[in-house]
């Protein structure tokens, strides 16, 4: 009852200062962490599919990870309590599997194992009328459909985390997105406040991560924020917001989806590390990180603008979203394809 109280209080003030006590907290972790991870020598070292100059720190991702974790547990939304307290669960789960990945590589069935037996654990204790695709299909065509999409954004969030500062703007631009959708919609702040924890928590690692980074997320990181990105936004899916929950990670479902099917053209082993997305190619050509993260951070914020809007155009904010993303893709091919490069 007393968290009811507090809850019915919180207007955009105890948004803020829930953003704000994140972001410090996370700041301050993210400092301890690129010391003491460094002093023990967990750092991911440049080898020729890097994209980084020195040996640098790999964890960050604890700095954030049990932030949202402990949010979405304590504050889940009153009609998705038990599949949202099992999606926190799995987050702590992953975040460990991840960390033993990044200090011993763990092979990958292991990992997609685990992956695939959380999304579907959360999945089937979601309620039956919570539908993504459509309430016409059957619910388990429904629900395996949404399996797989949630399986393939959480390890195309991995495989785009590989510059500076990529993964944590998408993660604050996606997060923001979803603050400023859900709150048009009339969202309480029991749905609202993980959002304004993950945002203050991203940003606060980020002040590290933004290039030259002092830190990377790691897998211990980038898998549990995919996972988490991924269910909430099959949750703006299942309002009826699929446009909104598909324009919102946009650039990363496109850079990823068409790089893996270049290569699988190409006949290339699609699970080894490689320099073939669209930022990794632009970064190499344009001598740095930053240069690519604000081309990103552009088309987000043209990405967030439209997935506002097709709350009440979705079919046409949709084909400008696409239209958006294509100009960014052929701006960051033809800058690596730029004479010289």
């Amino acid at each position: 009852m007393a968290l009811s109280r507090i809850l019915a209080n919180i207007g955009a003030g105890g948004l803020f200062v829930a953003f704000a006590l994140a972001f410090i907290i996370a700041l301050l972790v993210t400092r301890l962490l690129i010391r003491r991870l460094g002093r023990r020598g967990i750092l991911a070292h440049v080898n020729a599919r890097s994209l980084h100059a020195h040996p640098t720190p790999i964890g960050g991702g604890w700095a954030v990870v049990p932030l949202i974790a402990a949010a979405l547990a304590l504050f889940p939304p009153p009609a998705l309590e038990t599949p949202t307290r099992a999606a926190a669960a799995g987050i702590v789960l992953l975040a460990l599997l991840s960390w033993a990945d990044d200090r011993r590589h763990l092979s990958a069935a292991v990992r997609l194992a685990a992956q695939a037996l959380l999304v579907a654990a959360v999945l089937a204790l979601s309620p039956p009328q919570m539908t993504v695709f459509s309430a016409h299909w059957p619910l388990w065509a429904d629900r395996l459909l949404t399996a797989l999409c949630w399986l393939w954004f959480i390890n195309l969030f991995n495989f785009m985390d590989g510059i500076d500062g990529l993964a944590g703007v998408e993660t604050l631009f996606i997060t923001s997105g979803l603050l400023l959708v859900g709150a048009w919609l009339g969202h309480g702040a029991q749905t609202l406040l993980p959002l304004a924890v993950l945002a203050g928590a991203t940003a606060g690692f980020l002040w590290h991560n933004w290039p030259p980074a002092k830190i990377f997320l790691g897998d211990v990181g980038s898998i549990p924020l995919g996972f988490v990105l991924g269910w909430l936004l099959i949750r703006l899916a299942a309002e009826g917001h699929l446009a909104a929950a598909l324009l919102l990670p946009g650039y990363f479902l496109a850079d990823a989806t068409i790089t893996l099917l270049r290569r699988l053209l190409a006949g290339e082993a699609i699970w080894q590390p490689h320099r073939s997305h669209f930022y990794q190619r632009a970064a190499l050509a344009l001598g740095g990180h930053a240069p690519v993260l604000w081309r990103v951070m552009a088309l987000n914020a043209a990405l967030l603008a439209l997935a506002l809007a097709s709350l009440r155009w979705p079919l046409a904010a949709v084909v400008a979203g696409v239209v958006v993303i294509g100009a960014i893709l052929l701006l960051l091919h033809r800058a690596a394809c730029a004479p010289g490069h």
